[in-house]
C-alpha cells in the first residue's frame, strides 16, 4: 500500500512552535484523511528546528467509491401537473442525471426531491496534492510571521518542500506572491556535520536517508538519546542532575543532532543562592546544573549544555559556553551584593514607582491593601499575637523584592530573593518563609504553601486581585483571563482545603469590597454578585475534576439556584468539601441507597408545601390531634428523636451521625407511603394535607443539613 512522505523545511523554527505544530498535525492529519474517506496505517509526525514532516504509511490507492443522497427543491416547486418545470430541471443537470432519476420522498418538512449518486474514488494522489497546503497553512501559534512578498503567514520562511508518493514526487506548489515552493525530493542534512542536500528516492527512506545525514527527525528519540546522553555525563564527574521536563521538552526542539557538552566555571560563584545559579542555567542558557548528589541542593561547579553542533569540535563549544555563564554568574554575584547592603525594608518606597494596575495604581496601595486583608483573616482565624505581627510583617515585605537589582533581572526569583533577603535583614525564618510561600501554588502543578504566615498572605494577596480587577469590571470571560482569575481564585480555595483553614469567604468578600468601592467610588452590589458566583463556580469545578466527587453530588452540596447553600459554601469552604466528600462515600460504599428513596420521594413533596427550609423541631409545625394513621405518629415520633442526632451532626460536621439516623428511619417513613397504615399526602382537607406536608418537610430539613437529596440523581 503506497506511503506518503511530506517535509516541509524552514529556518530554525522556535522550540515552542515545533512542539504545538507536531501535536496539531497528529490530530489534523489523520481527521483529514478521514474527512475524505481516507484510511492509513499509520500516521508518524517528525520534527526538527529546520523542518516539520509526516510520514504516512498504509494509504489506499484512491477513495473508494461510494452512493451519495443529494436533496434538492420540494416537490411541489419541481413537478407540475406532473411534468418538471425549470427547477427540476436545472437540479438534473446539475448533478449530471437523466429527469427520471428524480424521486419525491417524504420529510419532516414536507416532499422533496432527492437522487442517488454513485461517486467513483479519486486517486489518492489527486487528494493529498490539494490537502498538503491546507496542513501547512492550517498550523497555528504565536507571532506567526510573513514570508517573501505576499500575505501567507508561517513560523519561519519556508524553503523547500518534499512530498512523495512511494517514489514519485506529487506536483505541490506553496504561492506567496511571486515566492513558489516547488515540491521535489531534495532535503537538506544538518548545517554543520552535512551542509550539502539529500536525496530521498522512497518516502519510507525518510527518517534513515536523513539520519544519515546527521538529523534525527524523531522527537521521542532525541529526548531519550538527550536524556541517556547527561545521565552519562553527570556519571564522569560523580554527581547527579535533574532533568526538567520544560527544559528536555525545550533542547530537544532546538537540535537535530543532539550531543552533550561539559563546562565549568569558577567556584567562587557557588558563594551564590543555588536558586540564582540554577536560574541562570536553567532559563537564561537552557544548561542542566549538576549537583553534588541526587538529593542535594549543593551544586558542583559544572553544567551540561545540549549541541547541535560538531561533537568533535565540544572543548572549542564548551568554551564559549563558559564564557558566557561566567558573565551571567558575574552579574548575578553583583546584584546578590548590592541588595545585601541594604534591609529588605528599604525597598520598600520604591515600590511607590512600580505600578500594579493603571486604575488600581502602584504596588506600594497593593501591599498596603494586602496588609489590611491578612489582617481581617488573622482575626477570623484568632491568630495569637506572635501570629499577628508575623503575619503583618510577612504581608508588608512579600512584594518588596521585586525591587531589587536581582529580581529585576531575573523575575523567576520573585519571592525565592525575598525569602533569602528577609532573613540576611533579620526577620525570623517564618516571615522570611512566608514571603516565598505566598505565591504558591505558581501553578497547577505546583505545592501550597506550608506555613500559616504564607498561607494567609498568599490569600490576602489573592483576594486583593480577585476583588481590584473585579471592581474594575475586568471579568474573565470565555478563554480569557490576562489577570490569572481563575487561577487565582483556584489558590483560595485549594490553600483553605489543604491547611483546613475555618475562614468566612463571604464575610471576607463583603469587608474587602466594601473597602475598595469606598476608596474607588464604584458599586458594591453588582461586585458582591459577581465575585460569589465566580467563586462557586471554582468550587464546582475544583470539586468535580480535583476531588473526583460526581456532578450531581456537587449540585446537591452547592444547591441549584439555592441562596441558602451558596452563603452556606461561601460561610464555609471546609464543610462543603466535607459533605461532597463523604456523599461521594456513601455513594460508593452503598449506603446512599439505602436511604435515596425515601428522603427523594419526601423531598420532591416537600417542595408542594411551604414550610421553611430550615426548621428542624416538629413542635407547633405538625398538629398531633390531626393523625388519622398510626404511621403518622410513628413518623412523627422519628423526627422527634432525629433532632439531637441532626445537631450533634451539625456542630461536629460528623455526617455520618446523620446518616446514621437517617437509615433508622427509612422504614418508618417507607410504611408512611406505602404500608399497610400509609396515608395519602394530599388528603382533601387542607390542614390534614399541611400536617402531612409538614413531616415531610421536617425529614427533607434534616437531610438538607448534608445536601439537597433532590439534585441527586438515582444509581448514576
Amino acid at each position: 500500500m503506497p506511503e506518503f512522505l511530506l517535509e516541509v523545511g524552514t529556518e530554525e523554527l522556535p522550540a515552542s512552535f515545533l512542539g504545538d505544530a507536531i501535536v496539531q498535525w497528529r490530530s489534523l492529519i489523520p481527521q483529514s484523511l478521514s474527512t475524505h474517506s481516507l484510511t492509513s496505517d499509520a500516521v508518524e509526525v517528525y520534527g526538527t528546528p529546520r523542518r516539520l514532516a509526516v510520514l504516512i504509511k498504509g494509504l489506499p490507492s484512491r477513495q473508494p467509491d461510494r452512493e451519495e443522497e443529494i436533496k434538492g427543491p420540494p416537490a411541489q416547486a419541481a413537478f407540475k401537473d406532473g411534468q418538471p418545470t425549470p427547477a427540476a430541471l436545472g437540479f438534473a443537470k446539475k448533478q449530471g442525471v437523466e429527469i427520471e432519476a428524480l424521486q419525491v420522498r417524504p420529510t419532516d418538512k414536507g416532499d422533496f426531491v432527492f437522487v442517488n449518486k454513485s461517486i467513483a474514488g479519486r486517486p489518492v494522489a489527486d487528494i493529498l496534492t490539494e490537502l498538503v497546503p491546507q496542513w501547512i497553512y492550517a498550523l497555528e501559534g504565536k507571532r506567526l510571521m510573513r514570508w517573501g512578498d505576499g500575505d501567507v503567514r508561517f513560523s519561519r520562511p519556508i524553503r523547500w518542500l518534499v512530498a512523495l508518493l512511494d517514489a514519485e514526487v506529487l506536483p505541490i506548489e506553496l504561492v506567496n506572491a511571486s515566492k513558489v515552493v516547488k515540491s521535489d525530493r531534495i532535503s537538506r542534512g544538518h548545517r554543520v556535520l552535512h551542509p550539502e542536500t539529500v536525496t530521498i528516492y522512497q518516502a519510507n527512506d525518510y527518517v534513515t536517508t536523513l539520519r544519515s545525514a546527521f538529523v534525527v527527525v524523531d522527537a521521542e528519540e532525541r529526548t531519550t538519546t538527550i536524556q541517556q546522553q547527561v545521565k552519562a555525563s553527570v556519571q564522569k564527574l560523580s554527581g547527579a542532575t535533574e532533568i526538567y521536563p520544560d527544559l528536555l521538552a525545550e533542547v530537544t526542539n532546538l537540535v537535530e543532532y543532539p550531543s552533550t557538552v561539559v563546562g565549568k566555571f569558577e567556584d567562587e560563584f557557588l558563594n551564590l543562592p543555588t536558586e540564582v545559579i540554577t536560574t541562570v542555567m536553567v532559563s537564561h542558557q537552557r544548561y542542566f546544573p549538576v549537583f553534588k548528589t541526587e538529593n542535594s541542593k549543593d551544586l558542583l561547579p559544572n553544567f551540561i549544555t545540549i549541541s547541535n553542533g560538531d561533537p568533535s569540535k565540544a572543548d572549542v563549544i564548551a568554551v564559549g559556553n563558559e564564557r558566557v555563564i561566567r558573565a551571567r554568574l558575574a552579574d548575578g554575584q553583583f546584584f546578590y551584593k548590592t541588595d545585601l547592603a541594604k534591609p529588605l525594608e528599604s525597598f520598600l518606597p520604591q515600590l511607590e514607582k512600580v505600578t500594579f494596575q493603571e486604575d488600581l495604581g502602584s504596588l506600594r496601595l497593593k501591599v498596603d491593601r494586602i496588609v489590611k486583608i491578612a489582617g481581617q483573616i488573622a482575626n477570623q482565624l484568632q491568630l495569637t499575637e506572635t501570629q499577628r505581627q508575623n503575619v503583618h510583617k510577612a504581608a508588608l515585605l512579600c512584594k518588596a523584592d521585586l525591587v531589587t537589582q536581582m529580581v529585576y533581572e531575573f523575575p523567576e526569583l520573585q519571592g525565592v530573593m525575598g525569602e533569602k533577603y528577609a532573613l540576611a535583614s533579620g526577620e525570623n525564618s517564618e516571615v522570611a518563609r512566608a514571603i516565598f510561600e505566598h505565591y504558591l501554588p505558581r501553578g497547577a502543578d505546583d505545592i501550597l504553601p506550608e506555613t500559616l504566615t504564607g498561607q494567609v498572605v498568599g490569600l490576602a494577596d489573592r483576594l486583593d486581585t480577585l476583588v481590584s480587577i473585579f471592581g474594575l469590571g475586568l471579568i474573565p470571560s470565555g478563554s480569557s483571563d490576562p489577570f490569572a482569575l481563575r487561577r487565582a481564585a483556584n489558590a483560595v480555595v485549594n490553600i483553605t482545603w489543604s491547611a483546613n483553614l475555618p475562614i468566612n469567604l463571604a464575610e471576607l468578600l463583603a469587608q474587602i469590597t466594601s473597602d475598595f468601592v469606598t476608596s474607588y467610588n464604584k458599586e458594591q452590589a453588582s461586585l458582591i454578585t459577581s465575585l460569589r458566583e465566580f467563586f462557586l463556580q471554582r468550587i464546582r469545578t475544583l470539586l468535580q475534576e480535583e476531588k473526583q466527587i460526581d456532578y450531581d453530588l456537587v449540585n446537591a452540596v452547592l444547591g441549584e439556584n439555592d441562596p441558602e447553600y451558596t452563603e452556606r459554601a461561601l460561610k464555609d469552604l471546609l464543610d462543603v468539601r466535607d459533605r461532597a466528600l463523604y456523599l461521594q462515600q456513601i455513594r460508593r460504599d452503598g449506603t446512599l441507597d439505602t436511604i435515596y428513596e425515601t428522603v427523594n420521594r419526601s423531598t420532591r413533596l416537600a417542595a408542594q408545601g411551604d414550610l421553611d427550609t430550615e426548621q428542624l423541631e416538629p413542635a407547633n409545625l405538625v398538629r398531633q390531634e390531626l393523625f388519622q394513621k398510626s404511621s403518622e405518629a410513628a413518623f412523627y415520633n422519628a423526627i422527634v428523636e432525629l433532632v439531637p442526632q441532626t445537631q450533634a451532626a451539625q456542630r461536629s460536621r460528623n455526617y455520618e451521625l446523620l446518616i446514621t439516623a437517617l437509615s433508622k428511619i427509612a422504614p418508618t417513613v417507607s410504611t408512611f407511603f406505602d404500608g399497610a397504615d400509609s396515608v395519602l399526602v394530599m388528603d382533601s382537607n387542607p390542614e390534614i394535607k399541611r400536617n402531612r406536608l409538614n413531616l415531610l418537610g421536617l425529614l427533607r430539613n434534616h437531610a438538607r443539613v448534608l445536601a439537597d437529596f433532590g439534585a441527586i440523581v438515582k444509581n448514576l
